[in-house]
């Protein structure tokens, strides 16, 4: 994984809630939150990226072990053969070529261990980064539901600040949204769009982590029966 990669990860776990409250300006608050959890986002979705790319690879090298394992054990009966027909020279190419394939196996078998390290890796990333998403999540509704409650208490005392704070956060949410699609080049339509999309993907991932906590409770009640 490129170390530029590795560092956002690191940066994203190690960022606490608490940090959130000492960078956060009082005049947008919710905005910054977001900010974080989108720039967790875009972090969860490159090392899913680097997965796959990890992956794929690995699976292209597996293949080619095995064929070079196939065509040593076929060249073995080959040689085998020109050896009771007295052909020297076939045997000789023979193992010649067997020899080559002999070089590049370890070879082959480093490049798959360093892979599948880097895929072992890439998964505990993207697990730590779901988690910590999960807690920022409940920080930023913990959060939320702070802001109504003191919204709801301040509007006993006064319609007309109510109306400030409204009309504050219409502001920021207006601000937010052209700054989005300048950066981005995508309207509001299609950023609900993909947070749709990337709903639909965190609740895969809820699904997988379910599962797995099910798997580990199974083996737990197993060993103690």
């Amino acid at each position: 994984m490129a170390e530029s990669l590795r560092s956002r990860v690191a940066r994203v776990i190690a960022g606490g809630v608490h940090s959130w409250l000492d960078r956060v300006e009082d005049r947008a608050p919710e905005a910054m939150m977001e900010q974080a959890l989108r720039e967790a986002d875009g972090v969860i979705d490159d090392v899913r990226h680097e997965l796959g790319l990890v992956s794929a690879n690995r699976h292209l090298a597996q293949q080619q072990h095995a064929t070079l394992n196939g065509e040593h054990e076929k060249l073995a009966q080959q040689i085998e053969q020109a050896l009771a027909q007295a052909r020297e020279d076939l045997t000789r190419a023979g193992v010649a070529r067997q020899l080559d394939i002999e070089a590049q196996i370890p070879v082959l078998e480093t490049t798959l261990a360093d892979f599948a390290r880097q895929e072992s890796e890439l998964q505990g990333f993207a697990a730590a980064l779901l988690a910590k998403k999960r807690e920022m999540d409940d920080a930023l509704h913990q959060f939320r539901k702070s802001r109504a409650a003191t919204a709801a208490t301040n509007s006993s005392v006064g319609a007309i600040a109510g109306d400030s704070a409204q009309l504050r956060m219409g502001a920021i949410t207006g601000a937010f949204d052209r700054v989005y699609a300048r950066q981005t080049g995508l309207s509001r339509t299609a950023r609900t769009t993909s947070l749709q999309q990337s709903a639909k993907l965190q609740e895969l991932d809820d699904l997988v982590r379910e599962n797995k906590i099910a798997e580990r409770m199974a083996l737990l009640k197993a060993g103690k029966a």
